[in-house]
């Protein structure tokens, strides 16, 4: 696949197209509205141009059925024609940042970070086609992935939508990631939405919004290589970030995004804002609106105010402060995208050829799911060739994480905060379940301190770790901020699963973890640790106290992944795609115009480090 470039015949219909729309309609396409905010005849009144589902937006009872049927009735209202409409079918949008993880029932992938891990380009391919495949199941367009930030500070809450901290693996698998969704326009195929523009790994203090201060060239060597890469590779959507570039906020910033993403790097697609982030650069909405227009951005991701923008937008137009070219530019890569894609001779979701596919969640989905699970785990400690374990030993199997799907898929995952428990995701396998189909004497105890008879197990795998956290919510704040990661989103209302009295660091976000394996090992029970999180953590003390030690990421639905590698069936092929640190103290600190904080961490595991059974 090469750069997205409008043909002429493209071009034609979009110019023709445009020379009938009046300013509203105009105005509408550049609007993605959440669905829980706007109806089917709202869609056409307002000639909204996109809708979205945010994480944990879902119908019904959330099966491919219901999303078909709610897509469809967006479609069918956006493509009526009357003297007041003008038919342009929507675009519908999802977070697909792991499979098509809002949806019950998908097959979940392992994150980012673990994908990074398994150094395995064909394995990429393979996990984007499946995943293209159920969102395509489902009647959706477009999805707001590959990210392709560069994490450069462990407290960031999002460290796991990395791949790695270096542009290498991130720009090998961006062009795998896009070639597989955009496969086939205009028949098949969805639309890739790369993210975010730019520099949201490098934040200061690792703090999700914040600030990466760099010199541009620093920037566009590091955080703007992967953007360079999807370019080439045929990216049409860019979503901007969230965050500042040297005290500016993205949003607002017309250097970056027109002067050089539009100008300089030639994009000819459309640039996406997150969700309501205009609303942070002005106390004033109004203000915020002309400023974000004016910088570049094209289409704007609004669930409540998008009303209030429409009404705005006019007024900055009426007014002269937002020109009519500026108006017309945006529309015109949004219709050209909607045009290149094939949107216009599509039918209806329901009645296109993948929809309700019987693939969505099928075993043989979950098959490459389980692939990559197990060529994402890395082998940090393996004293004395503890594992392979034998399928016939005594294991005892315990941990918070060990029978807790919600955890081992983390954020992103049905809701926006991700789940707990095993309810919530259908048809998955959680690590003691995957292990009790290999072991045949395997145990799983949840409070090991009630257990009288430590001899007669021969072993104890232990998984621990992170709750599930997306975003801000999982950074770890130290100072006088104190942490929020080990809460989750119920109803719209914070609920904190395990508070915390204190200011928290890396090196104590869970210390019930390490008392568990404290207790096994001082009734001579070898332990082989296994680690659920999005991110390296401080591990000294449970390290040391292990026989082995697995991290295991962020694994999504498929845990038999891990009994495979535990139990020698497949070996491990995971290498560390980030330095992994020694103690919190040793996690980067930044200054202007630096870039490669990672640098300044004394690694307790180098970056590329992985054992295997062969070694």
């Amino acid at each position: 696949m090469t750069k997205f470039t409008p043909s002429k015949s493209t071009l034609a219909k979009v110019e023709n197209l445009m020379s009938k729309m009046t300013l509203a309609q105009k105005i509408g396409q550049m609007l993605q509205v959440e669905r829980a905010t706007c109806t089917a005849e709202e869609v056409k009144k307002y000639h909204l141009g996109s809708v979205l589902s945010g994480a944990g937006s879902s119908p019904k009872n959330n099966t491919p059925s219901d999303w078909l049927e709610m897509i469809d009735s967006y479609w069918c209202a956006s493509v009526e024609s009357d003297d007041e409409h003008l038919s342009i079918p929507i675009l519908y949008g999802v977070d697909a940042v792991h499979g098509n993880n809002n949806i019950s029932g998908a097959t979940i992938f392992p994150h980012n970070i673990g994908l990074g891990a398994a150094r395995d380009s064909e394995l990429i391919k393979k996990v984007s086609k499946v995943t293209t495949k159920e969102v395509m199941a489902c009647g959706i367009d477009w999805v707001f992935a590959p990210n392709v930030a560069l994490a450069q500070n462990y407290h960031w809450g999002r460290t796991y939508e990395s791949f790695s901290h270096t542009p290498e693996i991130v720009n090998r698998y961006t062009t795998n990631i896009i070639e597989e969704m955009q496969f086939d326009f205009p028949h098949q195929g969805i639309i890739a939405g790369i993210k975010h523009w730019v520099g949201d790994g490098g934040t200061i203090h690792g703090i999700d919004q914040g600030d990466t201060i760099l010199d541009w060239p620093s920037l566009e060597s590091t955080h703007v290589a992967p953007f360079k890469q999807a370019i080439k590779s045929g990216a049409m959507t860019v979503m901007a970030s969230f965050s500042s570039w040297n005290g500016d906020k993205c949003h607002g910033h017309k250097f970056l995004i027109t002067d050089m993403l539009k100008t300089k790097l030639k994009f000819n697609g459309f640039v996406l804002s997150d969700m309501e982030a205009i609303d942070y650069l002005s106390n004033d909405i109004y203000q915020s609106i002309g400023i974000s227009v004016n910088a570049g951005i094209d289409m704007f991701m609004l669930p409540n105010n998008w009303k209030e923008f429409i009404e705005h937008l006019h007024s900055h137009v009426e007014l002269g402060t937002v020109e009519m070219d500026r108006i017309d530019d945006a529309v015109k890569r949004i219709l050209s995208v909607k045009v290149h894609y094939g949107l216009f001779d599509k039918v209806r979701p329901t009645l296109r050829k993948m929809s309700n596919n019987q693939s969505f969640g099928s075993n043989e989905h979950r098959e490459i799911a389980r692939e990559a699970v197990r060529k994402s785990l890395v082998l940090l400690k393996n004293k004395d060739n503890i594992l392979p374990l034998n399928k016939s030993s005594r294991i005892l199997v315990t941990g918070k994480n060990a029978d807790n799907l919600g955890h081992q898929c983390g954020g992103f995952t049905i809701d926006w905060q991700g789940v707990t428990g095993n309810e919530l995701i259908k048809n998955g396998t959680s690590i003691w379940q995957g292990i009790s189909k290999i072991a045949a004497n395997a145990k799983h105890i949840k409070d090991v301190e009630n257990e009288n008879d430590y001899s007669m197990f021969d072993a104890a795998v232990v998984v621990i770790g992170e709750h599930s956290y997306a975003e801000g919510m999982g950074d770890i704040r130290n100072g006088n901020d104190l942490l929020i990661q080990s809460g989750s989103m119920v109803n719209g209302e914070l609920n904190i699963i395990k508070p915390y009295g204190k200011t928290l660091t890396l090196a104590d976000l869970h210390p019930e973890d390490y008392q568990t394996i404290k207790h096994l090992t001082d009734n001579n029970v070898p332990v082989i640790t296994v680690l659920i999180s999005g991110r390296p953590l401080i591990i000294e003390s449970e390290l040391s106290a292990s026989a082995a030690f697995i991290a295991a990421w962020l694994p999504g639905s498929e845990g038999q992944g891990v009994s495979d590698v535990l139990f020698g069936t497949h070996d491990f092929q995971g290498k560390l795609s980030f330095p992994w640190p020694q103690r919190d103290e040793n996690l980067p600190t930044y200054k202007s115009n630096q870039y490669s904080p990672s640098n300044k961490i004394k690694p307790l595991f180098e970056y590329g480090f992985g054992l295997q059974y062969k070694n």
